[in-house]
């Protein structure tokens, strides 16, 4: 595994599909994703961020969602969860970020996913988004991940499962 730290600050794990990273195979994985035939059953990857107040308000800012469950702490006070919470796509949109950076990595195609949202992100907590290769299908150039994204105390926030088209070559 190895940590590489984009602009954001934020470091992101990767985890080599030989289990240890030597500096060549850390620098292909950040330059061109892997095809179908250098992935394994069982391989997984990981990005870790910490959600900010800024990061829910530039969510909104980009999506249009101003939802005051989000923005609007006096507002939220009154909901399920009583305080803010992040947006349920920004948490799934971890798990992009895994997928096209980490496993397969860069030039992948997402084809699908599917989300089931299990508990809030609220600003401060620490998410880890993994992706897990759970199937191989080399005839149409295509992998299923299993993705969850879990908070800092362990507890799982979100569920699914991706099918994604890797780099052709």
């Amino acid at each position: 595994m190895f940590f590489v730290t984009f602009m954001t600050g934020q470091p992101m794990l990767f985890q080599c599909a030989t289990g240890e990273c030597n500096a060549k195979e850390r620098l292909k994985n950040l330059m061109q994703g892997r095809t179908i035939h250098e992935l394994k059953l069982g391989e997984k990857a990981e990005f870790t961020k910490t959600v900010s107040e800024m990061d829910i308000y530039l969510f909104a800012g980009v999506t249009g969602d101003f939802n005051p469950a989000h923005v609007n702490e006096e507002y939220a006070r009154k909901t399920l969860f009583g305080s803010r919470i992040a947006h349920g796509m920004l948490t799934a949109g971890f798990i992009s970020s895994v997928i096209g950076m980490g496993l397969p990595g860069p030039g992948t195609i997402y084809l699908d996913q599917t989300l089931k949202f299990l508990a809030p992100v609220r600003i401060g907590d620490t998410v880890t988004a993994r992706a897990e290769v759970v199937k191989i299908m080399s005839e149409e150039n295509r992998i299923k991940l299993r993705t969850t994204c879990v908070n800092q105390h362990g507890a799982t926030v979100l569920e699914g499962e991706a099918v994604v088209s890797p780099r052709k070559s």
